[in-house]
């Protein structure tokens, strides 16, 4: 089989979408760290100092997926978060899966825990912002890496624009009941087979996003991903996610 030439582009950037009053923009930075800009309001998704953050704006909201330091990262969400801004995160201290990930929310201070399936809305010098939390989880037999409730993948509503940040999970039900999905960002994780890249495709399938992003993949094979996804409507965006690595 020859070498497949992939039809995307491999460096990060930052992309702009229609919105309602104007343009949203989405900017990868590294492992799942997403910004979000949108009409002078800034939202944060796993921000990680593995990245350069040197270029990143202020945030007004901060949203944690996750309590590994890959995902949660203190120094960083102090770093970035204005005097007002909010910290969203899936779980307190009290909750979290180990003491590592509860030192870690200690660290951050103040913060909004949503459980699974919450909603919260959050107006931003008139500008509303809709925040939903899925269940992110795995769903192989066996001691989990990640068991159901202690991570929330997010919805969030922007500009009449959906954009779902799915965290580490598989393809469970609550993802696959989602609908009217503008952005994506589906994880692939291994080891032990947990969302593959086929099963990545598969979930998008499913859900039917216009755009999708495929994120915190590193070394897998994200040419299994995009072929997958070959003449399917939704349109797929590669971004580095690890620069440098």
């Amino acid at each position: 089989m020859g070498t497949l030439v992939l039809p995307f582009s491999l460096h990060a950037q930052a992309d702009s979408f229609p919105a309602a009053n104007g343009a949203l923009q989405i900017t990868p930075f590294v492992g799942a760290g997403v910004q979000i800009e949108y009409a002078d309001m800034v939202l944060h998704v796993d921000p990680w100092s593995r990245g350069d953050y040197s270029g990143a704006l202020p945030a007004d909201v901060i949203l944690i997926t996750d309590t590994p330091a890959d995902h949660l990262d203190p120094d960083l969400i102090h770093r970035l978060l204005k005097s007002n801004g909010t910290v969203i995160v899936p779980s307190s201290p009290e909750d979290a899966r180990d003491e590592g990930g509860a030192r870690r929310l200690r660290q951050v201070g103040t913060a909004h825990v949503m459980a699974n399936e919450e909603r919260l809305e959050i107006d931003l010098e008139g500008t509303p912002v809709i925040i939903e939390s899925v269940a992110m989880y795995d769903l192989i037999p066996g001691e989990p890496f990640h068991a159901k409730g202690e991570g929330n993948g997010y919805i969030v509503t922007l500009g009449g624009l959906r954009i779902y940040l799915a965290g580490v999970t598989e393809c469970t039900a609550e993802m696959q009941a989602i609908e009217d999905i503008d952005i994506a960002f589906v994880p692939m994780n291994l080891p032990n087979g947990r969302m593959p890249p086929s099963r990545a495709a598969e979930c998008v399938k499913i859900i039917e996003p216009k755009v999708v992003y495929p994120y915190h993949y590193r070394e897998q094979p994200i040419e299994v991903f995009i072929e997958a996804l070959r003449g399917h409507p939704t349109e797929v965006r590669v971004r580095d996610w690890y620069p440098g690595a």
